[in-house]
């Protein structure tokens, strides 16, 4: 009965909200447009990051942290985003999420030193946090299940690579009227509009469930990954000083602590028992390699060819935005691929694609020929099509109805966990040579593919769109 009454007050909410709460085409474009600019923002400072350390004074060792404020924002923040939108109105976290990100971007375009951009940019990652969490969720709701869920998620996802896309390429372009700056102002006015237009077309939805946020769990979770990322990025300077280390342990203890807080909470930030569905595992699963094998190298990979082939910034985005503008054609194509390829194995196929594609890159970062790197950026830009496009479906198909943003918080906590990792990783492997951080991703995308399919092998229905 009380689930019932919920519903019921629910659906008495989003009707007395007028025409939008029967508009799932709005929220799909309103939802999709501020991904874009969430993802643009992620990697405009990949072809902005040598004029900023130049212009901030930035040692080699703290460059990680250019790139890595908003990750660490996302990580830390999108699993509470999650489960925020859920209980408390995805609308509502949707909204405030794009109203902060498009203020801390501009404060990031007013920042004077390493420190101040990175701290502006682990606000606007847990800004992109309540937009990316809140936005699966209200498409979720849009499209409760079937074909249409299948279409939109896969525009969505289109829409990741396309915001990735742009970002080298937007800041490439205002960088050469003005200066880096000129690109975090511009994206700041995209986002508020963005919010504003959100005011007007979205219907609320929220959970069935009562029940006050879980702080506890929000806080240790926070606190791991605030840790183990720090670690991280830190490592670069060496892996074996104590500050490492201690943070390391640290990040091991909190996320023990959060394990019990979970199974103790009445109403969990996260259901681990959702770590039982093959489903959810290799949502899971496929996320972290993502962030690892695909978002990690390719985050450094503007930088390597301005430094190793010598490439101008415009000339480099062009080619940044062939690997990712293949992503967004192959993500948008994907619904032709339902009832014939699973989710799952979707994910497989991606990873496999784009590790064959890093691998035509091979001995190309440093000196070679600009033609032979084409074939290797359009083929892991298939691959990564692939994979933005089945993540979120996966995402939330993998998850009761009701704790869709939950879901799309988990599995973008994971994503960005392991981009954060693979952005230090690549970053300290490129200084032994492009080619030893490419061979890293390419082993990293292979094992991708097999802890996907091992995670995913017990599934009971290989249809594309179960993933339950």
């Amino acid at each position: 009965m009380p689930e019932l009454a919920a519903r019921t007050t629910e659906s008495v909410a989003s009707s007395a909200r007028g025409p939008e709460a029967h508009r799932p085409g709005a929220t799909l474009a309103v939802t999709s447009a501020a991904t874009a600019l969430t993802l643009t923002n992620y990697t405009a400072p990949m072809l902005t990051l040598p004029s900023m350390t130049r212009a901030f004074g930035t040692p080699a060792s703290a460059q990680a942290w250019l790139l890595n404020g908003t990750p660490l924002g996302l990580a830390v923040l999108l699993l509470v985003a999650g489960s925020l939108a859920d209980d408390h109105g995805r609308r509502r976290v949707f909204l405030l999420g794009t109203l902060a990100l498009g203020l801390t971007t501009a404060l990031g375009g007013f920042a004077g030193s390493t420190l101040t951009f990175t701290l502006a940019r682990v606000a606007q990652g847990a800004a992109s946090a309540a937009v990316l969490a809140a936005s699966l969720g209200l498409l979720a709701h849009a499209y409760p299940a079937g074909a249409d869920r299948i279409r939109a998620t896969g525009v969505w996802g289109a829409f990741v690579s396309a915001g990735i896309a742009l970002g080298p390429l937007l800041a490439a372009g205002l960088s050469s009227l003005a200066d880096w700056r000129l690109t975090y102002e511009v994206l700041a006015a995209g986002t508020l509009l963005a919010a504003a237009l959100g005011t007007r077309t979205l219907a609320e939805s929220r959970a069935p469930r009562a029940g006050r946020p879980d702080i506890a769990g929000a806080l240790t979770l926070g606190l791991a990954l605030a840790a183990a990322l720090t670690a991280l990025t830190l490592g670069r300077d060496g892996w074996l000083r104590v500050p490492v280390g201690a943070l390391g342990v640290a990040a091991v203890l909190l996320t023990a602590v959060f394990v019990v807080v979970e199974r103790r909470s009445r109403t969990p930030m996260i259901d681990l028992s959702l770590f039982r569905r093959p489903a959810f595992r290799a949502a899971t699963a496929g996320a972290l390699f993502t962030g690892l094998a695909v978002i990690g190298f390719f985050s450094v990979l503007p930088a390597l060819l301005q430094r190793g082939a010598g490439l101008s910034p415009l000339t480099t985005a062009w080619l940044f935005l062939l690997w990712s503008g293949t992503a967004f054609v192959v993500a948008l194509q994907t619904r032709r691929l339902a009832g014939r390829i699973s989710a799952t194995y979707q994910l497989a196929l991606g990873f496999a694609l784009s590790t064959a594609g890093v691998l035509g890159l091979f001995g190309t970062l440093e000196g070679g020929s600009i033609v032979r790197l084409l074939p290797g950026l359009v083929v892991a830009g298939a691959g990564s099509g692939l994979l933005n496009a089945a993540l979120p479906r996966l995402a939330v198909d993998s998850v009761p109805q009701e704790r869709a943003a939950m879901g799309s918080g988990a599995n973008n906590t994971a994503r960005y966990i392991g981009s954060s990792a693979g952005v230090a990783l690549a970053l300290a492997l490129s200084t032994t040579g492009a080619d030893t951080a490419l061979v890293v991703s390419a082993v990293l995308g292979v094992a991708g593919a097999a802890v996907t399919l091992w995670a995913g092998a017990a599934s009971p229905t290989r249809r594309a769109g179960s993933g339950r």
